[in-house]
């Protein structure tokens, strides 16, 4: 079980200081991810991806999860009224629509998450904007409190601005 910890530095040095810091200490760089404003020299850092700054993965389960609720429901309504063979329903109608449905649904929500900002980065919108670095890494539990300490021992210039409980599946 991993948890992630978000940190805001001041400047783009600072950023490159802090993830060699963190390879050091033996933490993988897939595992490190910086946001910063757009059109910034990200050179030496692991840039976060569209994933990590986007609401794909939730629009995509919330896509999943509608879709595949409407495609059970015409699909039962359909094997119900419409049968395809004799007059007895087809419920195999309603499993392939329903299943239809959760790929529409997840695909069509994906294309409008990818463009949406990630509801958890939210709150660091106005620090990015100003010219801080953003930095999540994803650590074990049982080191989160160790690499919190050692960050603000070898980095008073940066601020720890909380850890998340759990960090998302895929990104």
């Amino acid at each position: 079980m991993s948890r992630r910890i978000y940190w805001l530095l001041p400047d783009l040095e600072s950023a490159r200081r802090t993830m060699g810091d963190l390879l050091r200490t033996g933490i993988e760089a897939r595992h490190i991810h910086f946001v910063a404003r757009e059109g910034s020299d990200m050179s030496g850092l692991n840039e976060a991806n569209v994933l990590q700054t986007s609401d794909v993965i939730r629009a995509a389960e919330r896509g999943l999860l509608i879709g595949g609720g409407v495609g059970a429901l015409l699909g039962g309504l359909v094997a119900v009224h419409y049968p395809i063979v004799g007059d007895e329903p087809q419920w195999g109608i309603a499993a392939v629509l329903a299943i239809a449905g959760a790929l529409f649904g997840s695909w069509s929500s994906s294309m409008i998450g990818v463009s949406t900002p990630s509801k958890r980065l939210e709150r660091f919108t106005p620090q990015i904007e100003q010219g801080r670095i953003l930095l999540m890494v994803d650590v074990a539990m049982t080191r989160v409190e160790q690499v919190e300490a050692r960050l603000q021992a070898q980095h008073p210039e940066a601020h720890l601005e909380g850890t998340e409980p759990d960090i998302p599946a895929f990104p």
